[in-house]
């Protein structure tokens, strides 16, 4: 007999009756396809509002203290693009990564259920019926009624999972958010700065997020040191348009917030890039959780992610990530 691991706190039952299915209210009504993701949490439309403050108090500081009083016009106008490059992807990067569904778009959801003492897998032989539209990718909320339970013809010994807190059939590998109140597939963790949960459909963008502003902060540094070299040979009141006393304030809060955001976002960028080659979720890690899917490797995880094939698409936020045929959502059991 196949033991299930306790850590999962899932309802399982093989029929309906035993999951509470009339506990469960009938999900919403779909939203039209193209609807706008968005949490509505207050800490992190703080936390996401206080990144974009600091990413345009670097463009500032970089623009009106450093680059335009320079008399150096190739070394301006060279450093003005590449900052503001970086700058501008860094923020597309961070609108992606925020108002992306973290989890695959599926028009119609398949179902994979493993019965006790299997090791293979068991696909329904009919297609599923009533609740199986999803115009979004996050695991529907609300799907685990009688009648949708009952429409996947269970075979004795097979059953299904429902996350007891927003009372869905819970696909493998998926995780209940409390934050955003739903289970999201492939969840890595839940970051207050993008306002969202990095999932299966959003990581490249907050891949590309942490990467862009560690770039930028690498940038801004560099031209600190230059900038404090040049102002110690020179006359302070000739290599600022603000004073002295001003103009060391606003360098040495550039330079703090730059050093603690490189440390950051380069250690972040790190785990995420390690935890895309492993096809381990930082939760799945965290939670040492049985490994039941199949292991492909670096370079396939890598373009299941960026998108296949490699190409400069992988360093855009602007390009949707072509993953080929997807993943169906699997229940496993």
């Amino acid at each position: 007999m196949m033991l299930i691991p306790t850590h999962h706190f899932r309802d399982i039952e093989r029929k309906p009756e035993y999951l509470q299915p009339e506990k469960c209210v009938p999900p919403p009504h779909p939203s039209p396809v193209g609807t706008m993701w968005f949490i509505r949490d207050g800490c992190g439309i703080a936390c996401a509002i206080v990144t974009w403050f600091l990413v345009l108090y670097a463009e500032f500081v970089v623009l009106f203290v450093m680059l335009i009083p320079s008399r150096d016009y190739v070394y301006s106008i060279i450093n003005g693009i590449v900052f503001n490059l970086l700058a501008f992807l860094a923020l597309a990067s961070h609108c992606r990564a925020m108002l992306t569904d973290p989890v695959r778009t599926y028009t119609e959801m398949t179902f994979t259920l493993f019965g006790r003492g299997s090791s293979f897998p068991e696909k329904l032989d009919k297609p599923v019926s009533g609740g199986s539209k999803c115009p979004l990718g996050a695991v529907p909320k609300g799907n685990a009624t009688k009648e949708f339970i009952e429409s996947l013809q269970l075979k004795p010994g097979q059953v299904v999972y429902k996350c007891p807190k927003c009372c869905s059939i819970k696909p493998d590998r998926a995780h209940h958010c409390s934050v955003c109140k739903r289970c999201i597939r492939k969840m890595d963790h839940h970051c207050p700065w993008v306002n969202n949960c990095v999932g299966e459909n959003n990581q490249k963008y907050f891949v590309l997020f942490t990467m862009y502003i560690a770039l930028i902060s690498l940038h801004a540094l560099i031209m600190v040191g230059f900038h404090f070299l040049h102002c110690f040979e020179e006359d302070w009141t000739k290599c600022s348009s603000f004073s002295p006393p001003t103009t060391v304030i606003l360098l040495i809060l550039l330079c703090f917030e730059g050093l603690l955001f490189l440390i950051f976002t380069s250690v972040m960028f790190g785990t995420q890039v390690h935890s895309i080659c492993t096809d381990e979720t930082g939760i799945e890690q965290l939670k040492k959780e049985e490994r039941r899917w199949a292991k492909k490797t670096k370079w396939m995880n890598m373009k299941a992610v960026f998108g296949h094939p490699f190409s400069l698409g992988w360093a855009s936020p602007f390009a949707t990530p072509d993953q080929g045929k997807a993943d169906p959502y699997q229940y496993v059991v």
